[in-house]
């Protein structure tokens, strides 16, 4: 026997109350944060598969593999992403100190059993051909941790405005994993973790004068990494390629200069999938991760590059959505995960054509890989828990 309720639009209107129980989930999920994700990650498999194909085919293995590996990526971050969706947001001060010490746990673990991949002793290699990239995760594991740091001491005093103890602690917590990240080195994974962290820091209240006086000390730092020798010698190169872009086009600026050329092929509606030549051509080295805007801007063109763009505008303000109507744990969180997507696209996008320098970031959702693809499909769910604790 079906069991029938009043629907809460018309007084007169009976719906049965299993079909009003599965509006309530449909109304608890933001399908457009969703969409605009997997329409990434499904953008992202086509540019991969027209990155890899060519070279694959040229040396004799099987032209789809990459687009088989991207698309069980995929699969695994979509579970991941629905176990995330899952997790009751209201427990976060209970569970933020262990997902933060578990991605610290991995990041320590490079050091002891990690493996150099393009310069950056930042992988921990599973055996079958699985690498994980702890510091992706790292990414996740810091937002979340300060988040439920500043949420439960504002709850123990009953008031949100952060003391100078919970900056202290705050800035505790970025230190030990962004120097830990610095000592891979991985540069651009230690931009991410600034840039989100930053984002939670504001979010949280925290006086102007300490995020000016944060931003000096990270110029500070900067300089201090850049004259000691912290740096890589091939990240050196990659600033002076920056800041001269003539300067060795044949040696440390030769991925640049060939991922402008791709793009200025592309033109307005691009060459066609398939049809790239600097990107048919194998010519743009790592290209199906952190080159592949370059694919987008050859094949697709300027109007399928700003369409990832505007895929991007989508998801982050979906998020800020999210944050608006969240509690206080719920704000941070959802504003450090859209400050981590929207530097990281920022930065991608900006050193395919030229604006920022080569750093070695994916593009989130697009790029190929699994580590990069798993933080960020647990991140949307964490943002979609967030909505549904909100909500309830």
């Amino acid at each position: 026997m079906t069991v029938f309720a009043r629907d809460p639009r018309s007084p007169f209107t009976l719906v049965p109350n299993s079909m009003q129980a599965f509006g309530q989930r449909r109304a608890r999920h933001d399908w457009i944060l969703t969409g605009s994700a997997l329409a990434l990650a499904l953008v992202g498999a086509v540019l991969v598969w027209a990155a890899t194909r060519s070279t694959q085919e040229a040396a004799g293995a099987n032209p789809n593999a990459f687009l088989y590996r991207h698309l069980i990526n995929m699969g695994i971050a979509a579970a991941l992403g629905v176990a995330a969706c899952r997790f009751d947001a209201r427990l976060l001060r209970l569970f933020g100190p262990a997902v933060y010490c578990a991605s610290l746990v991995g990041l320590l673990a490079v050091f002891a059993i990690g493996t150099t991949v393009n310069g950056a002793h930042a992988w921990i290699r599973l055996g079958g051909g699985v690498e994980l990239q702890p510091s992706e995760f790292m990414k996740l594991g810091l937002v979340v941790g300060m988040a439920g740091m500043f949420a439960q001491r504002a709850r123990e005093r009953s008031d949100p405005t952060p003391r100078t103890s919970d900056i202290l602690i705050a800035l505790g917590l970025i230190a030990v994993p962004l120097g830990l990240v610095m000592l891979e080195p991985d540069l651009g994974s230690a931009m991410v973790l600034a840039a989100a962290s930053f984002g939670v820091l504001i979010t949280a209240g925290v006086p102007a004068r300490w995020t000016v006086g944060l931003l000096v000390l990270a110029v500070l730092v900067a300089v201090l990494a850049v004259k000691t020798g912290m740096l890589a010698q091939y990240q050196l190169q990659r600033f002076e390629v920056f800041a001269n872009p003539a300067r060795d086009p044949q040696g440390a600026a030769y991925n640049v200069t060939q991922a402008h050329i791709a793009i200025a092929n592309g033109g307005l509606f691009g060459r066609g999938l398939f049809h790239g030549p600097q990107t048919e051509g194998g010519y743009v080295p790592e290209q199906q991760t952190d080159f592949i805007f370059s694919v987008a801007g050859e094949e697709f063109g300027l109007v399928g590059g700003l369409a990832i763009i505007a895929l991007f505008g989508v998801l982050c303000w979906r998020g800020m959505l999210i944050a608006r109507r969240a509690d206080r744990a719920g704000q941070l969180i959802a504003a450090g995960i859209v400050c981590w997507f929207a530097f990281q696209a920022f930065q991608n996008v900006g050193m395919n054509l030229g604006l920022m320098p080569v750093t070695g970031l994916p593009l989130p959702f697009v790029s190929y890989g699994g580590s990069s693809m798993f933080a960020q499909a647990l991140a949307i769910g964490l943002l979609q828990a967030v909505r549904r604790a909100a909500i309830e």
